[in-house]
């Protein structure tokens, strides 16, 4: 699996980790998949300081913000971010992956202010029409590049690109892949299978982790219940242990159906029959180890909320 590029995990402050959550500035560029009526609460800016007073009230001490659009532009302005703000001790960004230079794109990120916060790469998968499109082999030179440069990838998929996501990964065992929101499980319309079935299989390849993340938003967001996300947390529970399962919030997309305390609440009770380590993996240890996050969370500037 990927090395990390960071250091040690116990550079990182006691707390949780969220391991997954947005921010973005609708005067600098539109997010065009905010449309209609239902997503019209998510049509403002949302930054790191209105994130965090929610994260610090949950105990939530360092945290990994996710691209959100294929734009170029966005993944330095997040690496700018972290750069200034205690609280974003990782950034999941974006570059093309097809492109012939993509190693010396991935290079020049990585020096850019903020640059030792990027953890991983992330490509909307789910919005291409191709379900093989990681399978295409420019793609695969992209992933490879990836790993190459010490990052994970985040794999942001609908339940019918899961045998894709697998077949990756299974050719590339040098890259660690991070599947995002359990892989989108259709909680609201159907039943578990043949989700489970499919990443179950990916959760066998042993360079895959996964985000208990997302599901609110999957399920009806007005009438979700504890009872509706049980059978795809325990799924993935099963499927990938705690050791290779993190907790992410997916905020501000979950306000859509919960708050982000209602968020990590569900996540608790979801796990409420661990062990305290194998809690602590959920909640923090998975991500240190999976994005490196120790070194990044050891530098000056104290907790939550001092910088930025």
């Amino acid at each position: 699996m990927t090395t990390p590029r960071t250091g040690p995990a116990d550079a990182l402050p006691n707390g949780i980790v969220d391991a997954h959550h947005h921010v973005w500035d609708l005067t600098v560029r539109d997010q065009d998949w905010i449309a209609g009526d239902r997503m019209a609460p998510l049509r403002r800016n949302f930054a790191p300081a209105d994130l965090r007073p929610e994260a610090a009230a949950a105990g939530v001490t360092a945290s990994v913000v996710v691209q959100t659009v294929t734009v170029a532009e966005e993944t330095p302005e997040l690496l700018a971010l972290a750069a200034n703000d205690a609280l974003v001790a990782g950034v999941v960004g974006w570059t093309d992956l097809t492109a012939p230079d993509v190693a010396d794109a991935l290079a020049a990120l990585c020096e850019l202010p903020g640059g030792d916060r990027l953890v991983a790469i992330r490509h909307q998968v789910q919005g291409e029409a191709d379900p093989e499109w990681l399978l295409r082999p420019e793609v695969l030179r992209g992933l490879a590049a990836v790993a190459a440069a010490g990052l994970a990838y985040d794999l942001v998929v609908l339940d019918h690109q899961l045998p894709a996501a697998r077949a990756a990964a299974a050719a590339l065992p040098g890259l660690t892949f991070v599947l995002d929101h359990l892989g989108k499980p259709p909680i609201a319309t159907g039943g578990p299978r043949p989700w489970s079935e499919a990443v179950r299989a990916l959760a066998a390849l042993p360079n895959t982790v996964c985000k208990l993340s997302g599901m609110v938003t999957e399920a009806d967001w007005r009438t979700w219940t504890i009872d509706d996300l049980r059978p795809y947390a325990d799924t993935v529970l099963d499927a990938f242990g705690t050791d290779r399962l993190m907790f992410g919030s997916d905020w501000p997309v979950c306000r859509l159906a919960a708050s982000y305390a209602e968020v990590l609440a569900a996540a608790r009770e979801l796990t409420s029959a661990l062990g305290p380590a194998e809690r602590a993996a959920v909640f923090a240890g998975t991500a240190v180890r999976t994005y490196g996050l120790g070194e990044i969370r050891g530098r000056p500037g104290g907790g939550p909320g001092e910088r930025g």
